[in-house]
């Protein structure tokens, strides 16, 4: 009897031994959740990780709201803050330490008090072209009222202290006034467009074709974006994969990913699958951007000190 007790025993101790340790919960979690379905058929990430901090706000950007990575300076991101500050942009690493002020001038003062700044995005200055340009969004507008919106274009600066003169892009929409805080950009093409800050739906889909100074465009709507089974809404942030497959959503809870296998134009992408990907939780994130390659992003919240986070394949 001892024998076989002590044989149970060993047998025991043998297994405790041998037993395979569970893998880290993030991963183990990651692998399995269903929220998350991996990305077939479509160039860059199948699965991404768990978010990371990379960096922090910094109080030059207390009301950060909009990111956009640069492809001629590496490591560089062009960030602006919200409405109720002055007319510039930062240049800034990912840690958060700003490089650069660019003071941006072309703006009449009456027009000043009614713009609001809500998203950055950076691609040729023409379509076709070779030359990089930066979009800064002025189509804010909380209560509905603005007739006319404006995006602003100016040549990418170099990563030093400057002044720069924009040129002004108006347009208007096709039915009625919008709030809007997106801004998405065809790498390839150069064609823009907005996505709309709706209550109901992860928002409508503008076009801006035959934008030009001193003209107002009238925007083409493409489609709405909805989340699986109306689960989210108020989209505060895009941004569009170099392969123009994917589109990234973020709103205030989460993020979300349009996957269109073969899209070759918005018309097609805004048909495309939505599905929801890791996101950090932020005090007020409005601004995401692709890392150039497409196999990364990035996510920054409004106030100072708020922790900037990068999402990376699997």
């Amino acid at each position: 009897m001892r024998r076989c007790s002590a044989l149970v025993l060993a047998a025991v101790l043998l297994g405790a031994c041998t037993t395979k340790k569970p893998s880290s919960p993030d991963a183990s979690t990651a692998a399995a959740d269903p929220r998350y379905p991996p990305a077939e058929g479509l160039p860059g990430c199948l699965l991404y990780g768990e978010p990371r901090k990379i960096g922090q706000v910094p109080l030059e950007l207390a009301e950060l709201s909009g990111l956009a990575a640069s492809t001629r300076h590496e490591g560089v991101f062009w960030a602006h803050n919200d409405s109720g500050n002055t007319f510039r942009v930062f240049a800034l690493e990912a840690s958060g330490k700003v490089l650069a002020t660019v003071t941006l001038t072309g703006l009449e003062p009456k027009d000043a008090a009614r713009m609001d700044l809500e998203d950055i995005a950076l691609g040729p200055c023409a379509p076709g072209g070779s030359d990089a340009c930066l979009y800064l969004a002025d189509i804010g507008d909380n209560f509905e009222r603005r007739q006319q919106v404006r995006l602003f274009r100016f040549p990418e600066p170099e990563v030093a202290d400057a002044t720069v003169a924009v040129e002004t892009l108006a347009f208007t929409y096709p039915d009625r006034p919008h709030d809007a805080e997106s801004l998405i950009l065809e790498p390839r093409t150069g064609r823009l467009a907005v996505i709309t800050k709706e209550r109901d739906s992860l928002g409508e889909v503008f076009a801006l074709d035959g934008l030009a100074p001193g003209s107002v465009t009238k925007a083409t709507h493409l489609g709405t974006l909805n989340a699986p089974e109306g689960v989210d809404y108020r989209t505060t942030s895009a941004a569009l994969h170099p392969s123009g497959q994917r589109l990234l959503l973020r709103t205030y809870t989460r993020v979300w990913e349009v996957r269109a296998p073969g899209a070759s134009r918005l018309e097609e992408l805004v048909r495309g699958q939505v599905a929801e990907v890791p996101g950090p939780s932020q005090a007020q994130s409005e601004a995401i951007t692709w890392l150039p390659g497409g196999r990364s992003f990035v996510l920054g919240s409004e106030f100072a000190g708020q922790f900037v986070y990068q999402v990376d394949c699997r």
